[in-house]
């Protein structure tokens, strides 16, 4: 399967000799190449109804959050997404994903409610797991204030944040908490033992690398984390039953692409819903890429799409490509 071309330049790009990796960076220099690129990479935001930033009860404080509505508070409570953003549980906030949120809002008629969880190294495993779980009880505690239907909620995210969803939903399949609808996994990281066939496939020249992959494990989990935790691995649940259905997208050379579609398979074995979507001629990371990667707007809509339909959302006249 050949690249996208404009994945290819952008992997072209990143891997100039002349630039620096994240992983040989000090991390408060790769959060601000990060946040560079980011803004270079992805298109002018575009316009909602309501956008604002909000507070969100946590294990260590308030979790701040931003929340992205699709239409205005008197049409009503909306269902709603809880976005966790990726970047290694290292890098990444609500500036780094405010265009594909506001993407996912418009195109799906829900409401979004990205969280700005704890980051590592200076807050190591569970806290980002801890925040991301408090964050999604306190969006069904908080529904009427932020104009939400506290029945009719799902959790996602990309790369990370995927991580951290997919341990939501196994956090309240057991524990008290509202009963999430859908999960919507983006190039989920859910194995950190790195061993499948696409981490070796794609372990260099694909942005992420096998030694960015350690890097983040490092500053997350520490050098003798708990690798087998499922809180830090879903994949490694010993039961993946009574999960809500899940959209799990992977990208064709993505190192994670094998780990997301065995999460995927287990699901649908173990008695649940899954739909499967291996984006061809992509890598990790693509979809905030809005201005790089042409192909990115349009598979934001398959997801509103998907989204919509699992929380029974109508059809909203903002969506755009």
């Amino acid at each position: 399967m050949q690249l996208d071309p404009d994945a290819a330049a952008v992997l072209s790009a990143l891997n100039d000799p002349e630039r620096t990796p994240f992983d040989r960076m000090e991390v408060a220099e790769a959060r601000a190449a990060y946040g560079a690129a980011r803004a270079a990479t992805t298109l002018e935001p575009i316009p909602l109804p309501a956008i604002r930033d909000v507070a969100l009860a946590g294990p260590a404080g308030s979790v701040p959050a931003r929340l992205y509505r699709p239409r205005v508070e008197a049409e009503g409570p909306l269902p709603a997404l809880v976005f966790l953003h990726g970047g290694g549980w290292v890098l990444g906030d609500l500036d780094s994903h405010d265009g594909l949120c506001r993407r996912l809002a418009a195109a799906s008629g829900c409401a979004v409610v990205a969280v700005d969880y704890r980051l590592a190294p200076e807050h190591r495993f569970p806290a980002a797991f801890e925040d991301a779980l408090a964050a999604t009880r306190a969006v069904a505690v908080a529904a009427p204030e932020l104009g939400v239907d506290p029945e009719r909620l799902a959790v996602g995210g990309d790369s990370a944040g995927g991580n951290l969803a997919a341990a939501v939903c196994l956090a309240l399949r057991e524990a008290p908490g509202p009963r999430l609808r859908f999960q919507l996994l983006i190039y989920p990281a859910l194995d950190f033992a790195m061993g499948t066939e696409s981490q070796r496939m794609f372990a260099e020249g694909h942005f992420l690398t096998a030694a960015l992959q350690r890097w983040f494990r490092g500053h997350y989990l520490g050098e003798a984390g708990p690798l087998g935790d499922w809180r830090a691995s879903p994949l490694r649940a010993s039961s993946l039953a009574g999960l809500p259905p899940a959209f799990v997208l992977t990208a064709s050379h993505d190192p994670l692409r094998d780990e997301g579609e065995a999460y995927g398979a287990r699901l649908a074995a173990e008695g649940g819903v899954a739909t499967l979507w291996r984006v061809p001629g992509q890598i990790h990371g693509f979809l905030p890429l809005d201005r790089a990667i042409r192909a990115a707007p349009g598979v934001v809509e398959v997801l509103g799409r998907h989204l919509a339909s699992n929380l029974d959302a109508r059809s909203d006249p903002l969506r755009r490509a």
